[in-house]
C-alpha cells in the first residue's frame, strides 16, 4: 500500500488522515492494517517511532463504526506508561472526529473521578495503563464482558515493568472470542509465551530489526570523565540547534542535572516516576511546544515519549538494561527523519558500551571530547559555624522579705 486512500477505510477515516497530513503509510502501517480491518489477531514488531499507533487506532475506529449501537466497552488498548496511553488517545480523538466512537482514559497519577464520568457517559474504547484499570475493574466500576478488540501496545514493556500478572488478570475477565493486536518493538521470551496463549492464527508483521536503532540516527560515542559530562552537554547546547532528550538513570540525577542547566540559562523540565502526573503532562507539553529546549527523563520516558522533531538524544548515564538503549535512541530519527544519539561513558563503562555494541550489531561513532570542555566544580557544603557551649550562668542569690516558717 502507498497510500492510506487504498485501505478498505471508511471516508470518515480518510478525511481524517488527510486533514491531519498522513498520506503514505508506514511499512508496519501498511501490513497490519489490512488483516486487522478484517478481524484478524495481528502480532507486529517493529522499531520505535515506526507509526505503530495508527495500526491499531484506524482499524478499531472502522471496525466499532461500523457495529450496531450497544452499550459496553468494546474494545481497550492497554499501555506501559501514562504519557503514552494519553498519547493514544489523543490520536484516537483526532482520527475519530465526527463518528460515534468515543474514547475514555484510564490511568494512575491523576484523580478518578473524571475518568469514571467519561466511562458512564457512554464509551466503546478505554486506553488505560493495566494497574488502574484492575482497579477499577476489581471494584466493580468498569465492566468489560463485551469486549471484542484487546491492543498491548508495547507489550514487552509492560511485561519489563512488571505488568504481567494484572495483564492476566484483565485477560481473564475480557471474552476469549475477541480480536487481539499485539504491538511492541521487540519479543522476548515472555512476550512469546503471551503471544501464544493468547492470539488465535495471528498475521505476523516483522518491520526491520527490532534489535537495532533505525539507520536515520547518528549514533556517537564520548569516553569522558564525570566532572566534565556536564561541561560536555553545555557545550553540544551551545554548538548545536534544536531539542534535546536527556536521560539520566536515577530520579535524583535527572533533577540535580535539570537544576544545572536550568542556572546556565536553558530552559529545562524533567520528567519521572517521583512527578505527579499533572508535572509530567505539563513538561512533556511544554517539550513538545518548544518552550523548553531540553527534557531531562529517565527511562520512564524510554517508549512513553512520542513526540516529532527530537533533534537530539543524549544518553547522559548509560541504561540499567542494554535492551533500554534501543528505545532511548528511538525517541529521535522518528518516521523516517534524521536524529542524532551521543552516549556518555566513562573508562570504567567499556565492558557495558562493548556489550550495547554486540547487542547492535553496530559500533558507535568515537568521537573525542573537546580539551576546551571544562571540569564541574563540586561546590563544598557551607561551613556552618557552632558556638561552643557557654559557661553555666551563676545566680545570685536573692534575699527574700517574706516571714520566716515556725518549725512545726
Amino acid at each position: 500500500m502507498k497510500s492510506f486512500s487504498e485501505f478498505s477505510l471508511s471516508a470518515l477515516l480518510k478525511s481524517n488522515l488527510e486533514k491531519n497530513g498522513f498520506k503514505e503509510p508506514t511499512p508496519v502501517q501498511a501490513q497490519a492494517i489490512e488483516p486487522a480491518l478484517a478481524g484478524r489477531d495481528v502480532v507486529a514488531t517493529a522499531q520505535t517511532g515506526t507509526g505503530k499507533t495508527l495500526a491499531f487506532v484506524l482499524p478499531i475506529i472502522h471496525l466499532l463504526a461500523e457495529e450496531p449501537a450497544r452499550g459496553g466497552v468494546r474494545a481497550v488498548i492497554l499501555s506501559p506508561t501514562r504519557e503514552l496511553a494519553l498519547q493514544i488517545h489523543e490520536t484516537f480523538v483526532m482520527m475519530s472526529a465526527g463518528s460515534q466512537v468515543r474514547a475514555a482514559v484510564v490511568i494512575g497519577g491523576v484523580g478518578e473521578n473524571s475518568q469514571l464520568t467519561s466511562i458512564r457517559k457512554g464509551v466503546q474504547v478505554i486506553v488505560a495503563t493495566p494497574g488502574r484499570l484492575y482497579d477499577f475493574l476489581s471494584r466493580g466500576l468498569v465492566a468489560l464482558g463485551h469486549v471484542r478488540i484487546l491492543v498491548l501496545d508495547e507489550a514487552d514493556r509492560m511485561l519489563d515493568m512488571g505488568f504481567l500478572p494484572t495483564i492476566k488478570r484483565i485477560m481473564a475477565v475480557i471474552p476469549a472470542e475477541r480480536q487481539t493486536l499485539f504491538f511492541s518493538a521487540t519479543i522476548e521470551s515472555s512476550v512469546k509465551h503471551l503471544v501464544e496463549t493468547h492470539v488465535r492464527n495471528a498475521v505476523r508483521v516483522e518491520i526491520g530489526s527490532t534489535t537495532k536503532p533505525v539507520d536515520t540516527i547518528d549514533l556517537h560515542l564520548y569516553e569522558v570523565e564525570p566532572d566534565r559530562k556536564l561541561g560536555l552537554l553545555q557545550m553540544m547546547l551551545r554548538d548545536e540547534q534544536g531539542s534535546f532528550l536527556v536521560f539520566a538513570r536515577t530520579k535524583h540525577g535527572a533533577d540535580r542535572l535539570a537544576k544545572k542547566l536550568s542556572r546556565d540559562g536553558v530552559k529545562t523540565a524533567t520528567i519521572h516516576g517521583n512527578r505527579s502526573q499533572n508535572q509530567r503532562t505539563q513538561a512533556l507539553r511544554g517539550f513538545q511546544d518548544g518552550y523548553y529546549r531540553v527534557l531531562v527523563a529517565t527511562d520512564i520516558a524510554a517508549r512513553g515519549i512520542h513526540v516529532e522533531g527530537i533533534s537530539h538524544v543524549v544518553n547522559y548515564d548509560l541504561p540499567q538494561a542494554p535492551e533500554d538503549f534501543i528505545h532511548r535512541v528511538g525517541r529521535t530519527g522518528r518516521m523516517g527523519s534524521g536524529g542524532t544519539a551521543s552516549t556518555f561513558a566513562t573508562r570504567g563503562e567499556r565492558a557495558d558500551i562493548a556489550h550495547i555494541e554486540r547487542i547492535l550489531a553496530t559500533r558507535l561513532v568515537r568521537r573525542q571530547v573537546s580539551p576546551e570542555v571544562c571540569r564541574e566544580v563540586k561546590t563544598s557544603a557551607p561551613v556552618i559555624e557552632i558556638a561552643s557551649a557557654s559557661p553555666r550562668p551563676q545566680f545570685r542569690r536573692v534575699r527574700s522579705f517574706a516571714p520566716r516558717r515556725r518549725a512545726i
